[in-house]
């Protein structure tokens, strides 16, 4: 895997702090100039896209719930399409929160990950070969649920210790149907093993440290707790876009990969650049630039004030305002 660092947002001069001040006033914000109808477009047309592929999804755990055979032909030649075609839209904040919904969670969830790891392994330079993996296990990285009692998998309050345990089984499940399919690479099988594994050894199903995860399946396992916060299940509604990032922020060092998932949260909050906030002290402000090695420490206009929060360690972005897209 290549190592990629995003461009760095360096201190300011007061030179470079007087001619943002100037932009400020003149009313020419920092933002993305796509028009917004074109970017409407694009997520009404691809939103229909995967709808579609999440329907085949569900049919497909079906096939393997009752076959034991995961219809590999059926997932490269309908799925990986939209996959990648879903993966070329670079506004992944609009996508994913437009998309949001609390019915047939475990088949969307199974295409949008899919998508959120192929956009991540985009943004960390793999090339075509690893992307192709990459892509395909994490579509499949759950097809291990197709073996779970429906009680357990759909069950609305909190599962027993047992249920629990045959939850986490979904993930050798998975690897054992994948493993010896002649079309697919071993990593497809190694993602369904062990998106569940952390850093710190901390995960399931064999306690694994960082040296011994597959580093598709540390792509995966932050695609895969990215959309598992975004998303409202049976038992569990989606939670507020800030406090999604602010939870993996937390984990960059001990769960995930840090390299991975700082390029992750960059790009995430790059996405963000224009959009209005709410700072902890109650201003509400416009992010201009985001730090690729601290995102969350975005540089805010406050009126006519620029807000550097990686100087006020003591504010914190609490929301995204005026976003119909993030529910607040």
């Amino acid at each position: 895997m290549k190592k990629t660092t995003p461009s760095t947002l360096t201190s300011l001069t007061d030179h470079q702090i007087d001619a943002l001040l100037d932009t400020i006033r003149n009313g020419h914000a920092i933002q993305d100039h796509t028009p917004q109808i074109a970017v409407d477009k694009k997520i009404d047309y691809i939103s229909k896209k995967i709808d579609d592929a999440s329907m085949q999804m569900e049919e497909i755990f079906d096939i393997v719930a009752k076959t034991g055979v995961v219809p590999v032909s059926e997932i490269k030649n309908e799925i990986m399409p939209v996959i990648r075609q879903a993966a070329e839209i670079p506004h992944i904040y609009h996508l994913f929160y437009e998309l949001k919904t609390q019915d047939e969670y475990t088949y969307r969830h199974s295409v949008c990950v899919g998508i959120i790891s192929t956009l991540i392994g985009k943004w960390l330079n793999l090339d075509q070969s690893e992307l192709h993996d990459l892509a395909l296990g994490a579509t499949l990285h759950d097809i291990g649920k197709a073996r779970i009692p429906a009680n357990i998998l759909n069950k609305p309050g909190r599962l027993t210790q047992e249920e629990y345990n045959e939850m986490k089984r979904h993930t050798v499940y998975g690897y054992r149907m994948l493993k010896d399919i002649p079309e697919l690479n071993e990593r497809v099988a190694l993602i369904a093993l062990q998106h569940h594994e952390r850093e710190d050894g901390g995960g399931y199903p064999f306690s694994l440290r960082s040296e011994k995860i597959d580093e598709l399946a540390k792509i995966v396992a932050i695609a895969d707790v990215y959309h598992a916060m975004s998303s409202s299940r049976v038992y569990h509604q989606a939670e507020p876009f800030h406090i999604v990032i602010s939870q993996m922020q937390n984990d960059v060092f001990g769960k995930f990969d840090p390299r991975i998932m700082l390029v992750f949260l960059f790009r995430i909050m790059d996405s963000l650049v224009g959009r209005r906030v709410l700072l902890s002290d109650g201003e509400e402000g416009t992010i201009l630039m985001v730090d690729p090695f601290e995102p969350l420490r975005a540089l805010i206009k406050t009126g006519d004030t620029l807000v550097d929060l990686r100087l006020n360690r003591g504010l914190r972005i609490s929301r995204v305002l005026n976003d119909s897209i993030v529910g607040v």
